[in-house]
């Protein structure tokens, strides 16, 4: 058997993620008193191997890219704050800095739909004799 087996499934680091994940997201609907935050919905952590760092991936319900811009420098402003909290829930020996991340993923599928729903249409105008089924 090799000493440096990886383990099987959830990793440390995994674990850790998942943590300050459900731990940041009740911090930023309960304690940060931000507007401009107060919509952000945390999607991802990932957090480096030595722990030095976790990446904080969030959107913003129906705002666009302007707003989580915006939000974006807020949380960035309220990095140590939170950071400091986190450090009171982390079972960890240090607790990672924290950089944070708008997801426009949500937008880009959106916009892709509406591209892909305008094309549709305008194919029916050029084609109106054909049997498409698959339109409401």
């Amino acid at each position: 058997m090799s000493r440096h087996r990886r383990p099987q499934g959830f990793n440390r680091t995994d674990r850790i993620a998942d943590q300050i994940q459900r731990e940041l997201s009740r911090l930023l609907q309960f304690e940060l008193k931000d507007p401009r935050v107060n919509m952000a919905n945390v999607q991802d952590v990932k957090v480096s191997r030595d722990l030095s760092f976790a990446d904080v991936y969030f959107t913003l319900l129906g705002q666009g890219a302007e707003e989580g811009a915006q939000a974006e420098e807020v949380l960035t402003g309220a990095a140590g704050f939170l950071r400091s909290a986190l450090a009171q829930t982390l079972n960890t020996r240090t607790t990672p800095k924290l950089r944070f991340h708008y997801d426009e993923t949500p937008e880009r599928a959106a916009q892709i739909s509406r591209l892909i729903d305008d094309a549709r249409a305008e194919d029916k105008e050029l084609r109106p004799d054909s049997d498409d089924s698959t339109n409401e």
